[in-house]
C-alpha cells in the first residue's frame, strides 16, 4: 500500500465521522422547537472584539480631540495665525521662513486648512484667509 493510498483511507474515515456527527446533530436539531435553535445558534456564535468587559455603572469614556501637552500652537494653528495676520497673502516660502516646518509638513498643513475652509488659494503658492 502506497503512502497516498494510506492517506486516502485515513481521510475516508475522517470523512465517515463526521458524517455521523452532522447526522446526529440534524435529528437532534429536528426535535428541539425554532425558539430553542435560534437561541443555540446565537450562543454559539461568538460576539465581536469590539465588546469589552463593562464595569458595573460606570459609562464608557467619549473619545475626544486629543489634547496639547504644552502650551504651544500645532503646526495647523501657527499656520493659520500667520495666514489670517496677512491682509494681501502669504507666499510658502514666507510661511517656511517664519514657521521653521519642513517643505512636507507645510505641505500637509496648507492641504488640511483649504480643504477645512480655513484659508484659500489666492495664486499660486499664496494663501489668503478665507
Amino acid at each position: 500500500m502506497t503512502k497516498n493510498e494510506k492517506q486516502l483511507k485515513t481521510i475516508a474515515k475522517q470523512l465517515q465521522t463526521l458524517t455521523q456527527k452532522v447526522e446526529k446533530l440534524a435529528d437532534a436539531a429536528a426535535k428541539e422547537t425554532p425558539q430553542k435553535a435560534k437561541a443555540k445558534a446565537k450562543a454559539l456564535v461568538k460576539p465581536k472584539a469590539k465588546a469589552k468587559a463593562k464595569v458595573k455603572g460606570k459609562k464608557p469614556a467619549k473619545k475626544t480631540a486629543p489634547k496639547k501637552a504644552s502650551g504651544k500652537p500645532t503646526v495647523l494653528d501657527s499656520v493659520l495665525n500667520l495666514v489670517n495676520r496677512s491682509k494681501k497673502g502669504v507666499a510658502i516660502a514666507n510661511i517656511k521662513k517664519k514657521t521653521n516646518l519642513e517643505t512636507r509638513q507645510l505641505s500637509n498643513a496648507l492641504y488640511k486648512l483649504t480643504k477645512k475652509g480655513l484659508i484659500k488659494t489666492e495664486s499660486r503658492g499664496v494663501y489668503t484667509k478665507a
